[in-house]
């Protein structure tokens, strides 16, 4: 299975579209969604809270403010 490369980020009013190399197993993909969040909205990785989704395409995410 080929996994499309982690620079794709689109914002479509309060979705989020991202493509993410790390298979979905053992929580792999979740941790590289969340760091690629951090990156993107300039905040701490333990600022992102994963709050519905864990095993599904999507999430809804909570994302606070420092």
């Amino acid at each position: 299975m080929k996994f499309n490369s982690s620079e794709r980020i689109e914002l479509n009013g309060n979705e989020i579209t991202m493509s993410i190399q790390s298979e979905p197993k053992h929580g792999k993909a979740n941790r590289e969604m969340i760091r690629n969040m951090s990156k993107f909205f300039v905040v701490p990785e333990n600022n992102i809270h994963i709050i519905s989704g864990l095993t599904s395409r999507k999430n809804l995410i909570d994302i606070e403010s420092i």
